[in-house]
C-alpha cells in the first residue's frame, strides 16, 4: 500500500482572492469555478507541487502556520521584488553558507518561504 500526498488546503477569508494571489506567484491558473467559499489550484505536473485547495473559515489567522509552502528560485532578488510587487510581506531573513531564505505573509498572513542560493562573492 502506498500513500501520497495530493494536496495541501489552506484555510482563507476569500478563498477565490487567496488563490489568485498564489496562482500568480506559481504561475498556475486557478480551476474554474473558484468562488469566495472555495477555490483550487492544479499541479500542472508532479514537478510544479501538488494541488492546492483554499477553503473559506470563519475564523481569521490567529498564530504562526504549523505547515508552510518553501519556494525555490535561482533569482532571489528578482523574486523577492515580484513577491512583493504582489502583496507578500517580508517577516525575517535567514542564511546558511549554501543557502539563504526570506520568510514572507501572503496578504491572509500565512507564512511561506522563498529560498535560493548565496550569491557567490
Amino acid at each position: 500500500m502506498t500513500t501520497s500526498v495530493i494536496g495541501l488546503s489552506i484555510d482563507a477569508a476569500d478563498a477565490a482572492a487567496l488563490a489568485a494571489f498564489w496562482s500568480k506567484v506559481l504561475h498556475r491558473p486557478v480551476n474554474p469555478g473558484a468562488t469566495t467559499e472555495s477555490a483550487a489550484i492544479d499541479a500542472a505536473d508532479p514537478a510544479g507541487g501538488p494541488k492546492l485547495a483554499f477553503w473559506r473559515v470563519p475564523e481569521p489567522k490567529s498564530a504562526k502556520n504549523r505547515l508552510h509552502l518553501d519556494l525555490w528560485t535561482d533569482d532571489f532578488e528578482a523574486e523577492s521584488k515580484r513577491l512583493t510587487d504582489l502583496g507578500a510581506t517580508p517577516v525575517a531573513d535567514a542564511e546558511k553558507p549554501a543557502v539563504r531564505w526570506t520568510t514572507f505573509a501572503d496578504p491572509e498572513g500565512n507564512e511561506f518561504d522563498l529560498v535560493g542560493p548565496v550569491p557567490a562573492e
